[in-house]
């Protein structure tokens, strides 16, 4: 699995204004309702927030990685969002968060394992500092593609 064949620039949103967690994932999920990721926005995100409720999904550097398993997936989609100003998150080093990356996937057994894939993909990524910056720096979908491939 390749990181740029799941980023979809269609369901990527920069210059983001949201005041809340809430707002910018109501938006992100928005994306991927109106991109024909899902077939119920309203379950996916409440699918979303039992996961939060789980534990943190701010992985710190002002980055957080909301997902949720849901039913409500019809195709596995990767929404990006790239926020102006910094929102409040729970996140690991305590700071709040300026770019999210939030996961749709099924909730069936090939969703899980593509779930736990993905995952593992994008930390390993945004593990590098370099393509951390690059994300929170990007201005258009395309630059938020080209930080994940660099």
């Amino acid at each position: 699995m390749d990181i740029s064949t799941v980023i979809d620039p269609k369901i990527i949103k920069t210059n983001m204004e949201a005041a809340s967690k809430e707002e910018a994932l109501q938006q992100l999920s928005q994306l991927l309702y109106t991109n024909e990721y899902l077939t119920d926005q309203a379950a996916f995100l409440k699918d979303v927030y039992e996961r939060e409720a789980v534990g943190q999904t701010g992985i710190g550097n002002y980055i957080a990685i909301p997902h949720g398993k849901s039913a409500h997936v019809k195709e596995i989609g990767v929404a990006i969002g790239v926020l102006k100003e910094e929102i409040p998150w729970e996140t690991l080093d305590g700071k709040g968060v300026k770019g999210i990356i939030l996961f749709a996937v099924g909730d069936d057994t090939e969703g899980a394992q593509k779930h736990l894939k993905l995952l593992s993909l994008f930390a390993r990524k945004l593990g590098n500092d370099e393509v951390t910056a690059a994300l929170l720096r990007a201005k258009e979908p395309q630059q938020v593609i080209e930080a994940f491939q660099g």
